[in-house]
């Protein structure tokens, strides 16, 4: 077993399809990206503080340990945020860029 999530109801909703780590994969309509995400890896991100795997602490938005982040570096909450078609997510924080700033 790969995913962390076995959905054995709600199988009818409409598939959605969005991409996860440059890996295309379905989610439901309706899914948070926490869903999505456990349903296809055990975790839904590495520690920045550590080596530990997260996978979702609260479950309602109010703390800090489910951020991905989208292809352009925007952060999301996996807890609360819905899937949407096309979404292209990353588990890993993307480089920061900083404007070069005179000396």
């Amino acid at each position: 077993m790969s995913q962390r999530f076995i959905r054995l109801a709600e199988q009818g909703r409409a598939r959605v399809r969005i991409v996860i780590d440059g890996q295309m994969v379905a989610a439901l309509a309706g899914d948070t990206l926490m869903v999505a995400l456990l349903s296809h890896t055990r975790h839904l991100r590495e520690s920045e503080f550590g080596d530990g795997k997260r996978a979702g602490f609260c479950l309602m938005g109010a703390c800090q340990d489910c951020w991905v982040w989208t292809a352009d570096g925007h952060r999301l909450r996996a807890c609360t945020t819905a899937v949407e078609e096309g979404m292209h997510i990353m588990t890993h924080q993307p480089e920061a860029t900083w404007p070069n700033q005179p000396a």
